[in-house]
């Protein structure tokens, strides 16, 4: 998974060994509800002191510049111990490059395969990937990226002392890039979760995980910076949430979902991309931090699933321009643009144009900061919301909200629409007579899914035909393709252009 930002390559560090071409996923069945975990949290303790002898210490805050840096042991002793080894053996996808087209619509393509590939032939060999897991429960509960296991058949986990065991998916968070997987062993070493929130930049800080397979591997860094948003969870999560701790600590592809710890070797993140023209580290790592993780994986224990708050609005960053702009009276925060429907903080009276100052009390300077402390509350929660409006300070109390359980209906035609991974609108009455054709449905945004996976279809793209029907419009569009089945034809046009393109996947 891979984005492009200022000339800056983002990549997921999960290590691919690719022995099919092509990506390949898969729908991972969850092994029924979970039994709570009690994972191991940590009270704040100050980071051992930077001695000549090496040995553990005090606070850093007094040790001079000229010091040595600590000896780091204690922790890469601690960490390694409960950092895992994990493969996936991935199922290989049935797209339409590895199957048949349908005869009526061959014709369409001269009888080829759209893509210019043959159909595989005989048993096809699995895909395999491999990343790093964090223990953090004795009995076998095990914290990862959710890229390390999306699309696993099987799970392979390797403990430091070379035990290995199979594993299950208890759940996972997208939104987030955690997991939570489990195998069957009592007594193992756990790491604690330390709290990310106390983490400061410039402090050391250690990666533990397993680069190219190399198990057990530790480099040491400092953090770099807090909050950071890379925009790298989009391609697989509608609603990410992005807080990243950026070190320089050394991170590799295989060291998707090991562990960031502190020299006390508490857990303060999950090791989840690095910043790279090659793929290989160039100088920044990122990881999600502790606070969000734990909360994750708590939530998928006890419930199944995420359960998180929501303030409901639309937000951006106050910055030199827009103090300009709006006269603002404050030079750092976010200012509200707008709220989605039924929103918790419209409903506390929070205003388009306030800008929001603290949650909680503790100071909001950008984005990331904001979705990093209300992803760690659950709907019904009451968080207190600091902001500045005309100048006027205010504090209100916002009781968080969580989005509504679709109807039995609704989820089905979610599931075919997050399967193709494309979001649909109608046509206006002006874009049908602009397009010159009577009906359709035009996709507005392209998500993971069929669709990007297996096509080259772009936005804007208009929906006019499935399997030679026409369609009316979107809803039409959603009802035709829920009850679909094997190869299907996507016939329809892109504005401006009245050439008829054709695009062939499977469901």
């Amino acid at each position: 998974m891979t984005t492009t930002r200022n000339f800056r390559k983002i990549t997921a560090v999960a290590l691919a060994s690719a022995l099919l071409g092509g990506t390949s996923y898969a729908t991972y069945e969850h092994f029924g509800k979970p039994d709570t975990i009690s994972t191991w949290v940590s009270n704040a303790t100050p980071f051992m002191k930077a001695r000549l002898d090496g040995k553990p210490g005090g606070s850093t805050a007094d040790a001079p510049a000229t010091m040595i840096p600590a000896d780091f042991s204690f922790a890469s002793k601690k960490a390694t111990a409960a950092v895992v080894h994990i493969k996936s053996t991935l199922k290989p996808e049935r797209t339409v490059s590895q199957m048949q087209i349908p005869e009526e619509f061959r014709d369409l393509f001269g009888g080829r395969n759209p893509f210019g590939q043959q159909a595989p032939e005989g048993k096809m060999e699995k895909p395999q990937a491999t990343g790093s897991g964090v223990i953090i429960n004795p009995d076998g509960y095990i914290v990862t990226n959710n890229h390390v296991i999306q699309g696993a058949e099987t799970l392979e986990v390797t403990l430091a002392d070379k035990h290995t065991y199979k594993a299950k998916v208890i759940g996972s968070d997208p939104n987030t890039d955690i997991a939570l997987i489990k195998i069957d062993a009592k007594n193992l070493p756990a790491l604690s979760f330390g709290n990310s929130e106390n983490v400061e930049v410039g402090q050391w800080v250690l990666a533990v995980g397993n680069p190219y397979n190399l198990t057990s591997t530790v480099t040491a860094g400092i953090v770099s910076a807090k909050g950071r948003s890379i925009n790298i969870l989009g391609e697989n999560a509608k609603a990410p949430i992005e807080s990243f701790i950026q070190t320089d600590a050394a991170v590799n592809p295989g060291n998707s979902g090991g562990a960031l710890v502190d020299l006390n070797g508490n857990l303060i993140g999950i090791n989840t991309a690095i910043a790279s023209q090659t793929g290989s580290f160039a100088g920044y790592s990122f990881a999600v931090p502790s606070s969000i993780a734990h909360k994750v994986v708590e939530d998928i224990s006890k419930f199944g699933s995420v359960q998180r708050g929501y303030l409901g609005v639309g937000i951006s960053e106050v910055d030199a321009a827009k103090v300009k702009s709006f006269d603002l009276k404050v030079d750092e925060g976010v200012r509200v643009e707008n709220f989605a429907d039924e929103s918790a903080a419209k409903e506390a009276g929070i205003k388009i144009g306030d800008v929001i100052t603290k949650i909680d009390g503790h100071a909001i300077t950008s984005v990331p900061q904001l979705q990093e402390a209300i992803a760690q509350h659950k709907p019904s929660d009451k968080v207190t919301v600091t902001v500045n409006h005309d100048g006027a300070e205010k504090v209100i109390s916002v009781s968080l909200k969580g989005i509504s359980e679709p109807s039995v209906a609704d989820r089905s035609s979610s599931a075919v629409m997050e399967q193709l991974g494309i979001e649909l609108k109608d046509l206006t009455n002006q874009q049908k007579k602009e397009y010159s054709i009577g009906s359709g449905a035009q996709v507005t945004a392209i998500n993971a899914g069929k669709i990007r996976q297996n096509t080259d279809m772009e936005e804007g793209f208009v929906i006019t035909k499935i399997d030679k029907t026409p369609v009316a419009n979107a809803r039409e569009a959603v009802k035709m393709l829920q009850g679909k089945k094997g190869g299907v034809m996507i016939e329809g046009l892109y504005p401006g252009n009245d050439e008829t393109q054709y695009f062939a996947i499977g469901l």
